[in-house]
């Protein structure tokens, strides 16, 4: 059976889900991933209004959709990280509060224990999200960082997460973290240490995303192979980057996405360098079953155009693993 095709609402939260859902199916996606921003799906009406969650699944019902996951990437990113005016523009308001730092890390970690409550209540078992970093303003090192410091970086977000994921355990939710540079976990090596500062706990895991390790030169493949028990959901999202010299590198050069002077850029999905194909065998081999989630992003492109093309690239790469070897039946004999 092949795996459900959705999209990650999260570039579309201009939409009210009523339009993005109409718009989702006709474009023959199977369901949607909620981000829990613009009116696709709100915590805090989840929690009080004992009908949100049930409105929630029959507008997407209406249009033959289904929800697994949904998304709070931007209220996770305060979470651990150095708060400043930047963050004001992507959190609800209740939780920028008087933008004092440390309460904005608080109230984001309670917003994220109620995002497992809210998870909950909406039937859904994956939370996907992001973590901040104290240290990711740390990560080249000059001066030089002493190993201390970075470990007091990875120990704030053990200290921070692990009371999270206490009320993700109690609801039954698992989170997943998008490895992504400005996160505690951006590459293989991060990801290792981040898993073992939490002591290995369960609910601790990943929303697989290849875009973000490939142009960084991570092995893509490899991070599933090494945490094929802890992917709990998968993005699929493309990157292109050049195989020659450019005018600005791996740190983007503080170009816009899009600009011509990029080394990389997000692409529509099919279009960038990321093997598709063996990252499907990849998930066959570790037997991912849930959703495959399209996160469109391609700054030249028209997004309605790319996200039917998206949809339509993910369905044809997909396929089942195979329940028997192939040359099996040379030793049947009648």
């Amino acid at each position: 059976m092949a795996r459900p095709v959705t999209l990650f609402t999260g570039q579309w939260a201009d939409l009210s889900l009523e339009t993005i859902a109409k718009k989702a199916a006709s474009w023959g996606y199977d369901g949607l991933e909620l981000a829990c921003w613009g009116d696709h799906f709100n915590v805090q009406k989840a929690l009080k209004d004992d009908g949100y969650c049930e409105g929630r699944k029959e507008i997407l019902a209406e249009h033959g959709l289904e929800v697994w996951a949904v998304s709070n990437h931007l209220v996770g990113q305060a979470v651990c990280d150095l708060i400043d005016e930047r963050h004001k523009d992507i959190l609800p308001k209740h939780v920028w509060g008087d933008g004092d730092a440390e309460g904005v890390r608080k109230r984001a970690a309670k917003e994220m224990q109620d995002t497992a409550r809210a998870a909950a209540k909406l039937g859904v078992k994956v939370v996907n999200g992001f973590t901040g970093s104290s240290i990711w303003s740390k990560l080249y090192s000059f001066p030089p960082n002493k190993p201390e410091t970075v470990m007091e970086g990875f120990q704030d977000f053990a200290s921070r997460w692990n009371p999270i994921l206490d009320v993700f355990d109690d609801e039954g939710i698992r989170f997943g973290l998008e490895v992504h540079p400005t996160e505690i976990a951006f590459d293989i090596s991060t990801a290792e240490r981040a898993v073992e500062v939490l002591d290995g706990r369960e609910a601790f895991g990943f929303n697989y995303d290849p875009s973000h390790m490939g142009y960084q030169g991570v092995d893509y493949i490899a991070f599933i192979e090494e945490f094929g028990d802890r992917i709990y959901h998968a993005h699929m999202k493309d990157v292109w980057w050049s195989d020659e010299s450019r005018r600005s590198g791996v740190f983007g050069g503080h170009l816009d996405f899009g600009h011509k002077d990029r080394f990389w850029d997000f692409v529509s999905v099919g279009r960038g360098n990321i093997d598709f194909e063996r990252v499907i065998r990849s998930l066959n081999r570790i037997e991912y079953s849930g959703p495959l989630s399209v996160e469109w992003e391609d700054s030249g492109m028209d997004r309605e155009f790319g996200a039917e093309e998206s949809c339509a690239y993910v369905k044809s790469i997909d396929f089942p693993p195979s329940s028997a070897a192939f040359d099996s039946a040379f030793s049947e004999n009648d």
